[in-house]
């Protein structure tokens, strides 16, 4: 069946799409929900002394980390949004921090919802009342949520808006800059920045530089070390497969990055989440990597030995002295000291030990030195030696050469230092009872004179303040 349509019909028609094209669209949206003073119950407390409650219910049970505290009063916490999960890097929870800028404490708070942005974005100040929450450590990070069992969960979608009260106030957050050796357990959940910074030239130099996580070894999260241009410590940016700048490559230069600093999954390394990857400020193209020395490894050790130590002549605990060694404390207390131990931990006979483990040092920089050595005088000279750690954590340790340092023990750090390269150096991974070969380390393509040296980098922090062992050093020639 045909369907007429008369002209006025048309003419009508016409004239309503007309009449809707000179409508401007915007006058048909929803106006956005205006954002009121919320009614607050109860009394306020500071972040901080919530913290102190359950520091004191921690203290009180012996330091387990799974103590909880349900809070029962009629209390309520007020504290600033510094982070977004707008673009997929953070899921069901919120970091938030008790001020805009120069903060003191920041809390988690987990809930079972998403996306949280639209309603608590960045910057704004809001209230969480208390009472039948439930605070402690979720992965060593100090939570606010339920009580489940033993641990802090999600608050369910259903409580959000009574529990967590949005305000008018909307700050502007200013990131704390912090060095990365004084990270500490106190400054988890604030907005930091770190100065200086570069990512591992391995991640972003050569052929196939790496994305923020995108690799096929990346399963939840990309891991990708962070460096100072001024100290030797480093740190880990984690970035979320779920993320949607997870496939963007990391920035070659260096300059500012502002995170969340955080744990990772296991509660043992400090790490850093940035909301967005426009929170990496490289602006500047030239790098500090350090200089390297990269020989190879060689297939065949010479039967003339230039240098040795397996360090049976030293009295155990005390510093290591004599064959030429140079035992200097840059920075600290602590000194490379004669170690034996038949336990678990079994060092090879006597060998040589560092660590800044209850040091209360600030920073520990130690340095074991070889005597000056001629590479001129023969050739094909190899170096070999093993390394073990105790819990190193975030501590380091690097094998150095320089041709210019003078010899002068007051004065170590006027030399220039090159890494060598292919010394393999055991990780926090390696079980404490293995001992980790450093492969023959080829220095067949340094030439003059200098010296070699084992330079540790500590701190009296919980988080760097690791041990490690050396043994059986050797360098060869034909």
């Amino acid at each position: 069946m045909k369907t007429k349509f008369s002209f006025k019909s048309i003419l009508l028609i016409a004239s309503y799409l007309l009449l809707m094209s000179c409508i401007n669209d915007s006058e048909f949206l929803v106006p956005p929900m205006e954002i009121q003073a919320p009614d607050l119950v109860g009394t306020s407390i500071e972040m901080n002394a919530l913290y102190n409650l359950w520091l004191q219910e921690y203290n009180n049970s012996g330091m387990n980390d799974q103590i909880t505290l349900t809070i029962e009063e009629n209390w309520y916490t007020t504290g600033f949004v510094v982070s977004t999960d707008e673009y997929g890097n953070f899921f069901e929870e919120l970091i938030v921090q008790d001020k805009p800028s120069e903060p003191t404490i920041g809390t988690k708070v987990l809930i079972d919802d998403s996306p949280l942005y639209t309603k608590y974005d960045f910057g704004r100040r809001i209230h969480i009342q208390l009472k039948g929450l439930t605070i402690g450590l979720n992965r060593g990070i100090f939570t606010i949520g339920i009580k489940n069992n033993d641990r802090v969960d999600k608050i369910h979608s259903t409580q959000l808006d009574s529990i967590i009260k949005r305000d008018v106030d909307r700050a502007e957050i200013l990131p704390t800059r912090v060095n990365i050796r004084d990270f500490t357990i106190e400054r988890t959940n604030l907005f930091i920045q770190i100065s200086k910074a570069q990512f591992n030239k391995n991640d972003v130099l050569g052929d196939m530089p790496k994305t923020f996580s995108g690799e096929p070894e990346d399963e939840y999260v990309g891991d990708r070390t962070v460096e100072r241009c001024d100290e030797d410590f480093i740190t880990i940016l984690s970035t979320s497969t779920f993320s949607n700048f997870k496939a963007q490559l990391l920035p070659p230069g260096n300059g500012e990055i502002n995170g969340i600093l955080s744990l990772n999954y296991s509660g043992d390394q400090f790490n850093i989440i940035v909301n967005n990857s426009s929170d990496i400020y490289f602006e500047e193209t030239d790098r500090c990597d350090l200089l390297e020395i990269e020989c190879g490894l060689s297939d065949l050790i010479g039967e003339n030995i230039i240098f040795s130590d397996d360090f049976e002549s030293e009295n155990e605990n005390d510093p290591i002295s004599g064959n030429g060694w140079f035992n200097i404390i840059e920075s600290g207390t602590q000194q490379w000291e004669a170690f034996n131990d038949n336990g678990p931990n079994a060092s090879l006979g006597i060998s040589a030990r560092i660590g800044s483990y209850n040091s209360n040092d600030e920073q520990s920089i130690t340095w074991l030195v070889t005597p000056r050595i001629d590479f001129d005088e023969q050739v094909g000279e190899t170096l070999n030696f093993k390394t073990s750690n105790s819990f190193s954590d975030g501590s380091v340790l690097k094998v150095l050469f320089s041709r210019d340092w003078e010899g002068d023990p007051t004065d170590i750090s006027s030399g220039t230092w090159e890494v060598l390269l292919n010394a393999k150096i055991v990780d926090d991974e390696t079980p404490f009872d293995v001992w980790q070969p450093s492969g023959n380390v080829d220095l067949n393509c340094i030439s003059g004179t200098g010296y070699i040296a084992f330079k540790y980098i500590g701190s009296g922090n919980t988080f760097y303040d690791g041990t490690f062992e050396l043994d059986e050093i050797t360098i060869n020639s034909n």
